[in-house]
């Protein structure tokens, strides 16, 4: 008799972690992607529509009309609401429908069936609460200083990447494979090819670091959860990238699907007056494409990785950071789970 294989149901916790954790803040697309028309993007294990009122605020709804689950990013925008394509069912940005043109007065009016979510724009991108239900108010978006602060002048860098959003953070949280894999890169050419590592703890997070040796490469990473969840680096310049402190960058992703990831790159530095405007010309024209070359270096690597790697791993001491880091991230996935349960 040949042996019948039954399929395992799939680990709770690795399927909340796969599509994002929930009630928190992740950016979902740069802002120039929704203009004049609604927009449906798929992000967070949801397909999501997006548009812009007169005034030009933008909202967002899961993109599921009530009546049938229609696509309500082909509807017609009335301001704060969209009508449904399919039967000119009007839902609300709050998820309420708020008429139903062909059955006036019946129960679905008045309801609130649809689910909203809070979005806002800063820093050239769009940021979405990712909550499971409707709520009046979410917590307040906290971003670290160098996006926040108006002593520091940045770009966004968008892009997305065929695997999982949680090979992105691994790398990001792996110093040293800057060492190896950008060793030809201007700002990662310098310092020791071995390393011993320590974490830190820090008030939003952790921050793991090479013990003997900082400000010469990519010698550390900051995750941080401050109602998103964001990743932190520096890296120091040469005389030959222009005016500022060291080369920061600030990284938060999000998942698109299984096999797909969204990710975002703020690039700052530390720069005011003749400096900002000088950095800012010396990064269009010069520095950027430098900067695509070694994001073209971890593409490249992840996409080629198979969407197992991870049950192949043999860890060493350089690896303890994306330990602890999976650790938190599991978690986090386990207490929401259990909540969900209670």
């Amino acid at each position: 008799m040949i042996p019948i294989k039954i399929a395992q149901a799939a680990d709770p916790v690795d399927a909340l972690l796969e599509v994002g954790l929930k009630n928190l803040w992740y950016p979902i697309c740069p802002s120039g992607f929704v203009k004049e028309k609604p927009v449906a993007l798929r992000r967070l294990g949801r397909k999501i529509a997006l548009w812009r009122d007169g005034a030009g605020k933008l909202h967002a709804l899961e993109d599921r009309c009530p009546h049938r689950g229609a696509p309500l990013s082909q509807g017609v925008v009335l301001g704060d609401r969209l009508a449904c394509p399919y039967h000119g069912v009007e839902v609300r940005c709050d998820g309420t429908v708020t008429k139903v043109p062909g059955s006036p007065g019946c129960k679905l009016e008045g309801s609130r069936p649809t689910l909203s979510f809070h979005v806002q724009e800063r820093h050239g991108a769009v940021f979405l609460f990712n909550s499971d239900e409707n709520i009046d108010t979410p917590p307040p978006l906290e971003l670290p200083e160098e996006l926040e602060s108006p002593e520091y002048s940045h770009f966004l860098c968008y892009t997305e990447w065929k695997g999982d959003y949680r090979y992105v953070m691994d790398n990001v949280m792996d110093p040293m494979h800057g060492t190896f894999l950008h060793k030809q890169s201007h700002s990662m050419a310098e310092g020791e090819n071995t390393a011993q590592f320590q974490i830190r703890p820090t008030d939003a997070g952790f921050v793991f670091e090479k013990t003997g040796q900082k400000g010469v490469n990519f010698d550390w990473t900051e995750w941080g959860s401050t109602n998103i969840h964001w990743m932190r680096l520096a890296i120091p310049y040469p005389k030959t990238g222009g005016p500022g402190g060291s080369f920061s960058i600030v990284g938060s992703f999000t998942p698109i699907a299984p096999n797909m990831a969204a990710v975002f790159f703020w690039r700052s530095r530390k720069v005011s007056g003749w400096m900002r405007d000088t950095w800012r010309f010396l990064y269009r024209n010069r520095l950027e494409a430098r900067h695509w070359h070694v994001l073209e270096q971890d593409r490249v690597m992840l996409e080629d990785m198979e969407p197992d790697a991870d049950q192949y791993e043999h860890l060493y001491q350089h690896d303890i950071g994306l330990v602890r880091l999976r650790r938190v991230l599991k978690q986090l996935a386990t207490e929401q789970l259990g909540a969900t349960a209670g």
